[in-house]
């Protein structure tokens, strides 16, 4: 294509041929998402536009776009953000791009927590883009969190995502190895972890094992190993009264349940994504158990 003459139309019905040819879902709409933020316009700008003509540098902007996502480049991941929770999430390298089924995880929290205006204490476990602890803060306005992650860029990210978010000041975000150097007790507790099995990840779409780090996806031979450490980290760092609300693999919840309940935690509700899938588990920390003492007292 003469990129000095092209116009919207036409740049929309290459790119969407280009994108068919390889197997892109929803080609058309993908092809109109990527020239509109080549143009830096939204999407619904360009309807009845197709006459327009378009610059050469901003059609070769987009012929760069299209190339990439025919090489099943996600298009969050050419435009370096992710709508969550109807908030702006940057990407890199280091963070999983955040699912929509993520979301569940907020409603969880939400539907379980009496005052939203209760200052609140809460930690991400795992936290990639921060997307689940700034979507929180963001609905719960006297909350104050951390979020913590063994990668840096991944740190890097959640914070550059608060202060864009305007919430840095309830948000702080660290490296650490889970709760490694963490000290005191929390109010919510969410974590999305990696729980694909080992041998399933090369299964997978290419926009996944191509573009999410796989540290954030293994979840070992079976997918539970990091559900094993959590299991052990957020008895010790839930508060009395407090919630954890975990995410899963499909058909893992049963056996996540066991695991942490053998861990000291005790299930409130399961809750389903948008899909009709088990996508969390919502805890509680197990009532201490009360013994009677030889006086008759109640210990």
């Amino acid at each position: 294509m003469n990129l000095a003459m092209a116009a919207i139309g036409d740049l929309l019905a290459s790119g969407q041929h280009r994108l068919d040819r390889v197997g892109i879902e929803n080609a058309r709409r993908e092809a109109r998402l990527l020239l509109a933020a080549a143009l830096d316009r939204s999407w619904g700008d360009l309807v009845g536009r197709e006459e327009q003509p378009v610059a050469p540098e901003t059609a070769a902007r987009f012929e760069d776009f299209v190339r990439r996502r025919s090489r099943h480049e996600p298009v969050s991941r050419i435009l370096g953000r992710r709508e969550f929770w109807s908030l702006d999430f940057g990407l890199s390298a280091a963070t999983l791009d955040p699912r929509a089924d993520s979301e569940t995880l907020i409603e969880a929290v939400l539907e379980t927590v009496a005052d939203r205006d209760a200052p609140l204490s809460i930690l991400d476990l795992g936290c990639g883009t921060g997307c689940l602890l700034l979507a929180l803060l963001s609905e719960l306005p006297n909350a104050k969190g951390i979020g913590v992650d063994l990668a840096p860029l991944a740190v890097a990210t959640a914070s550059a995502n608060a202060a864009r978010l305007g919430l840095e000041r309830r948000a702080r975000f660290r490296i650490a190895d889970w709760d490694s150097g963490l000290a005191g007790r929390f109010d919510i507790v969410v974590s999305n972890p990696p729980y694909i099995p080992a041998a399933e990840i090369a299964t997978l779409a290419p926009e996944v094992v191509l573009h999410d780090p796989h540290l954030a996806l293994d979840g070992g031979p079976d997918g539970l190993a990091a559900h094993r450490r959590l299991a052990r980290i957020i008895p010790r760092r839930l508060a009395a009264g407090g919630i954890a609300v975990v995410e899963h693999g499909d058909e893992q919840g049963p056996a996540a349940q066991a695991i942490y309940e053998a861990g000291g935690l005790t299930l409130r509700k399961w809750r389903a994504d948008l899909g009709g899938h088990w996508r969390c588990l919502v805890m509680a920390r197990k009532a201490a158990k009360k013994t009677v003492g030889k006086a008759g007292t109640t210990v």
